[in-house]
């Protein structure tokens, strides 16, 4: 039996380790996961009682249109129920997008070099080309990417901020971009940081202009969903309706719609989620600056840190019982930021070993 061949040499998404994994290996009580840009908050209170009040109608199969959650996501964006597309986490609709654009292998994809680990996964998977920009200044180059556009290109990744390495374009750089690349080729606008940024929400203003513009959010960030995997995308109601062809059936369960639901109906949640993310990465960077480490200046809830060793650092930081993530880029870790307990433990652990 014979897989495609653009599946055999695809290796499976590895997500960071899982607290109950490591405290299997070592015998720990103490662990700090730092390694999956979850919200360290937990879930808010209004999301609990939804969750609470859900769970007398999970014997029944979920509104597949989920019509509740994109009135609610319409009415946040002000935006209509017909741009809007849900996912089993923002991760789902990539693919989906993907699918929606690409079938062969002279298709190409172009994303750039320390983008989301998703964007080579999903373009692999389909056995269509990537075309991968290089870095610049561990970020995206438009100039680059817009260079690399052909008759061949199907999709374009963008994202921002970034993942793994917190760097963020501005509005006026990203709008540049979509008047120049052409209007048949859709550009993803990956968002799943956006909440942290805490400015005006231009780019949905820019789905009139341009119909070839995704956009896709998540709820597992900010919102603290990420057990409950639940993302959204925007964009024209003729590509929403493509990627709803797609889509597997009841692909957000109940439980998540009506838990989404409460947390975009919780600002106070929202802005304490900012807050202490905002706090602590002055936190860590303030620790790094003091063990002269380099690191990448984030807009996000992680920050990448370079190491000379750091496969050995990693290591080393299990053992004291702290989970940070190894990342596709020479020398470096990314760090997620946790409560202000959590960054203690990560900096006490860090004194230890390097001191």
């Amino acid at each position: 039996m014979n897989a495609c061949e653009s599946i055999l040499g695809l290796s499976p998404y590895q997500g960071g380790k899982p607290i109950e994994e490591l405290a299997r290996e070592l015998g720990l009580t103490k662990i700090s996961k730092l390694a999956s840009n979850e919200n360290p908050l937990g879930i808010s209170s209004k999301v609990k009682k939804a969750i609470n009040e859900s769970l007398s109608s999970i014997n029944r199969y979920p509104d597949g249109n989920c019509f509740e959650l994109k009135k609610a996501i319409a009415i946040k964006h002000n935006v209509t129920p017909e741009t809007i597309s849900l996912g089993n986490g923002s991760n789902e609709l990539l693919e989906l997008i993907a699918r929606v654009f690409v079938s062969k292998n002279t298709d190409e994809v172009i994303f750039s070099q320390y983008a989301f680990v998703v964007y080579p996964l999903v373009t692999q998977a389909l056995g269509a080309t990537a075309i991968v920009s290089p870095a610049k200044n561990y970020g995206h180059d438009l100039d680059s990417m817009l260079s690399m556009v052909t008759e061949n290109t199907k999709l374009i990744f963008i994202a921002n901020p970034n993942n793994p390495t917190g760097t963020l374009l501005t509005d006026k750089e990203i709008y540049g971009f979509l008047k120049k690349v052409p209007e048949d080729i859709p550009v993803v606008l990956d968002q799943a940081y956006f909440e942290y940024l805490n400015i005006d929400d231009n780019a949905i203003q820019w789905l009139s202009e341009f119909s070839n513009l995704i956009i896709t959010r998540t709820f597992s960030k900010a919102y603290g969903l990420a057990g409950l995997r639940v993302g959204y995308s925007l964009c024209s109601p003729l590509v929403a309706d493509y990627i709803n062809r797609v889509r597997e059936p009841f692909n957000v369960n109940y439980t998540a719609q009506v838990a989404a639901i409460a947390a975009l109906q919780d600002a106070d949640y929202l802005s304490e989620s900012i807050k202490v993310n905002s706090d602590g990465y002055k936190q860590l960077v303030e620790c790094f600056r003091a063990l002269q480490l380099n690191f990448i200046p984030s807009h996000a809830n992680f920050i990448a840190v370079e190491f000379d060793n750091p496969m050995d650092i990693y290591n080393a930081l299990l053992k004291e019982g702290v989970i940070v993530r190894p990342v596709e880029m020479s020398g470096y870790l990314r760090v997620s930021i946790g409560t202000f307990e959590e960054n203690e433990h990560l900096i006490t652990a860090l004194n230890q070993i390097l001191c």
